[in-house]
This record gives C-alpha cells, sequence and structure tokens, in this order.
C-alpha cells in the first residue's frame, strides 16, 4: 500500500500563489500521480496528473495556464505549482497516485489518496 502526504495548503488572497507538494511512502515506479480537489457542497474534482516519468501532463481546463504539475522521482514528491489564484480554488487539495492515466480521454482515474490539504483564497 502507497501512503501519500500532502503539505503546503494554508491561506492566500487572491492572485497569490501556493505550492503543493505530495511525498510518497514508497517510489510509484512507472505509475502516474495526480491532484484532485473538493470544495465544500460540490463533488471531488480532477485539477492535474503527471505520467512517472514526467513526460505527459493532463490539466482540467480551468486551472491551464495558471498551475504546473510537476513530479520529483528521486524524492518520491509531486509537486502542484498554483499561481493566479481565485476565490474558487478554495477546496481540499488531494494527492492521487497510481490507477489509469489516459492522454487520449484527457482522464485519470487514481487508486490511492492522500488525507487531503485546505487550500483557502481569501478576496
Amino acid at each position: 500500500q502507497v501512503q501519500l502526504v500532502e503539505s503546503g495548503g494554508g491561506l492566500v488572497q487572491v492572485g497569490g500563489s501556493l505550492s503543493l507538494s505530495c511525498v510518497a511512502s514508497k517510489l510509484p515506479f512507472n505509475y502516474p500521480m495526480g491532484w484532485f480537489r473538493q470544495a465544500p457542497g460540490n463533488e471531488r474534482e480532477f485539477v492535474a496528473a503527471i505520467t512517472w516519468s514526467g513526460g505527459s501532463t493532463i490539466y482540467a481546463d480551468f486551472v491551464k495556464g495558471r498551475f504546473t504539475i510537476s513530479i520529483d522521482n528521486a524524492r518520491n514528491t509531486v509537486h502542484l505549482q498554483m499561481n493566479s489564484l481565485k476565490p474558487e480554488d478554495t477546496a481540499v487539495y488531494y494527492c492521487a497516485s497510481h490507477g489509469t492515466y489516459s492522454s487520449n480521454r484527457n482522464s485519470y482515474k487514481p487508486t490511492y489518496w492522500g488525507q487531503g490539504t485546505q487550500v483557502t483564497v481569501s478576496s
């Protein structure tokens, strides 16, 4: 079983930036990793995903141009750099790993989940 631990969440003003990190207990060799988020009263939604090699990425339309996902294989860590944050970005952000990744379908369905980290964007 893979354990995922997120960090970097917090309170930021509109237009600000935050960088989230997720450390895996074991290197998810040749498996994808990604980020999801869930706002109060809403369903959990996909944010971004990346292959283990870092050679392919998928982004939700609402974060394209603002968020960047990256992976550091040596440190078993995936990052999410979030810029130009908006109030609607407020949510609990969850790290995820393994599962199925499809560039053609713009779809990532993970197997393992972290506990989440709160991101609050205030106006």
